[in-house]
């Protein structure tokens, strides 16, 4: 799941927003609003049990992705959805992002910092730098969340190979290359499909002091060859549910003997489904995290 980073000039922006949306339909368009839209909120409307999908986009800005990305959201949950539009006053939304992204200390190991915030040094916390305009992988939702606490109690096992599918801001690969001896020359590998994701995937790891512990590369999942090259001991997938399941024998397979998956970026009612996929394919659930609607499942390869 790939967000972009805000503008730093005033540019004219729009809000969309898609209202009435069941549970199971959420993730799909959350992810197709992402297409286009700078910033992706989810809201649960209790009386009702719906769900508003909320994005801020330049005006007009990736219209052809947004239109494609919407389509396909209807023919996979059979919901059609059209958003409405909304103009937003940039300077104004950039100001409420920043004040909206204040430090968070994470479990018992993790701060996430923003940029626009002083960075004096913690002891006993490991510190993600990141910017305030990125709302994907900011730690703020709770797949993120859930794949960083989830991190927390598997670092003991202290994995040497790591890979991050989907990785947005790289928020997942930084937090494993700053927390584990990873062995020279043997970077955590941060994948996505979007090609400004893994360029703030790789700004952001410099930012971090990682550039020669991240490798952030533009790759379609197990697709790539350099993805496929070898097994892992610690893999990361915060995408969503239907991809998981489609990718989890790919998974199986690469993933190393005794190496642990975290899979996250579905809702808890899919659950269930995502770890039968994985099952079939001789993964065990070793523990299951949910913060909100959201899931994170830790897997095992047993051995």
């Amino acid at each position: 799941m790939s967000y972009a980073a805000a503008p730093r000039r005033a540019n004219p922006l729009e809000r969309l927003t898609i209202d009435g949306l069941p549970e199971e339909a959420v993730p799909a368009y959350e992810a197709a609003m992402a297409e286009a839209c700078r910033t992706v909120s989810l809201f649960l409307d209790e009386p009702s049990d719906t769900w508003r999908v909320e994005g801020v986009r330049e005006q007009g800005g990736g219209d052809a992705e947004l239109h494609a990305a919407l389509a396909v959201a209807a023919l996979v949950t059979g919901h059609a959805a059209t958003p409405e539009r909304a103009p937003v006053e940039a300077e104004g939304w950039l100001a409420r992002t920043v004040e909206a992204f204040p430090e968070q200390q994470l479990g018992r190991r993790w701060i996430v910092r923003p940029t626009h915030l002083p960075d004096p040094r913690e002891w006993g916390r490991i510190v993600l730098r990141l910017d305030a305009g990125l709302a994907f992988g900011s730690g703020e939702h709770e797949s993120t969340r859930g794949c960083l606490l989830a991190l927390e109690g598997v670092l003991y096992r202290r994995p040497r190979r790591v890979l991050d599918l989907g990785s947005g801001s790289g928020i997942l690969a930084m937090a494993a290359a700053l927390a584990l001896p990873l062995p020279p020359g043997r970077p955590a590998l941060a994948t996505d499909i979007e090609p400004w994701s893994v360029r703030v995937a790789a700004d952001n790891a410099v930012m971090n002091g990682l550039r020669r512990r991240v490798r952030a590369i533009l790759a379609d999942g197990w697709r790539d060859r350099r993805v496929r090259a070898g097994r892992y001991d610690l893999v990361f997938a915060n995408i969503l549910a239907r991809p998981l399941c489609a990718m989890a024998r790919d998974l199986a397979t690469h993933l190393a003997p005794g190496g642990t998956a975290i899979l996250a970026g579905l809702l808890g009612t899919q659950a269930r489904r995502v770890l039968a996929a994985h099952r079939r394919h001789g993964l065990v659930l070793e523990r299951r995290l949910d913060l909100g609607p959201w899931s994170t499942l830790v897997l095992r390869r047993p051995g």
